[in-house]
């Protein structure tokens, strides 16, 4: 018995649902159309909260999310909330056929050797799903660190007013993506565009992990609960319950992760100095970042990255299981 025959069998007993799509039953080729196409319209809407976010990040004091967004549109026009959406959205393709791809054939893999060794089918759901999210997101990271640092650095640049205390974060001024990606590959070579990797692999692997695995808990305990009032759900239910189980996964997930992506976005915009030295280490940013506003400035543009991971978590989740069920080869498995 693999995985998604486990899952089946355990949902028959409780309530009914439709069946688990895995890696063998998708037509690949309209997954990843189809994914590519509606996760540029998710990536598109949310944009703006990101930019918000790294921009709250590397401000030299705390303010306040409207403050800042009050600051941006003022000085530089509604268009500075999407600086660098361009280079973000041409990263996003590859980076999302790269994520989905390594966390179907994981979870696929793992899910049906857990079940082999003698797991639960919860058990061996939560463990497949914390190791795809794991591996998925150290591939993607090969290709979203350089998307990073290009579109990071288009979007703390602008003309802001000296008394709204953003800092100047970085010395060049950049036309468009590929201007800043030709003068961060002159200046700091190859390694400029991975500034970051290891702390990024060490936010978001963990992250991932821990929200793959808590996904597929609040799903089960939020099914168990409705069950009893809802035995055979219709399609809007199944995707409020998904909807609801990422919220709930976003919000762990951005609690614990967001001291460590703030010295990562910090680490990533920061220039060397004049002297053609690197820039600063993760612990000199850390140290600076305390020293700036205390521990507490470790959790600038929390409420920006809760709104943004909790309404990304929630699109992208009923998108994505969405997408996967419009692809599946046979359509009359999931009656």
């Amino acid at each position: 018995m693999n995985l998604r025959a486990a899952e089946n069998e355990s949902a028959k007993r409780e309530y009914h649902i439709p069946a688990e799509v895995d890696w063998e039953m998708l037509d690949k080729s309209k997954f990843f159309v189809l994914g590519a196409a509606m996760f540029s319209g998710v990536s598109a809407s949310l944009y703006p909260v990101v930019v918000l976010k790294t921009r709250q990040q590397v401000a030299l004091s705390q303010l306040s999310c409207i403050k800042t967004a009050f600051l941006i549109v003022r000085h530089e026009g509604f268009r500075a909330l999407y600086r660098g959406f361009g280079t973000s959205l041409t990263g996003t393709i590859p980076a999302r056929a790269l994520y989905m791809a390594a966390l179907e054939i994981t979870k696929s893999n793992v899910g049906n050797a857990t079940v082999r060794l003698g797991f639960s089918d919860s058990s061996a759901a939560a463990i497949a799903n914390a190791v795809g999210g794991l591996t998925s997101a150290m591939a993607a990271q090969l290709v979203w660190t350089p998307v990073d640092v290009v579109s990071q650095r288009l979007m703390v640049q602008g003309r802001v007013d000296p008394n709204a205390k953003f800092p100047k974060a970085s010395a060049c001024k950049y036309a468009n993506g590929y201007d800043a990606f030709r003068k961060i590959l002159h200046t700091d070579g190859p390694r400029g565009l991975y500034r970051g990797f290891g702390i990024s692999v060490l936010t978001y692997a963990p992250s991932n992990a821990v929200w793959w695995a808590s996904y597929s808990a609040a799903q089960r305990m939020l099914w168990s609960g409705i069950g009893s009032y809802c035995s055979k759900p219709d399609s809007k239910t199944i995707m409020a319950v998904q909807g609801a189980s990422a919220g709930m996964a976003a919000s762990v997930s951005a609690l614990i992760t967001t001291p460590l992506d703030t010295v990562k976005t910090r680490l990533q915009v920061l220039d060397g100095d004049d002297n053609g030295r690197r820039g600063p280490t993760i612990v000199q940013t850390a140290r600076n970042l305390v020293k700036e506003g205390g521990w507490m400035a470790c959790y600038r543009g929390l409420g920006p990255r809760w709104a943004s991971m909790s309404l990304s978590a929630t699109t992208m989740i009923t998108t994505y299981e969405l997408i996967k069920r419009m692809s599946t080869k046979n359509q009359e498995v999931l009656t």
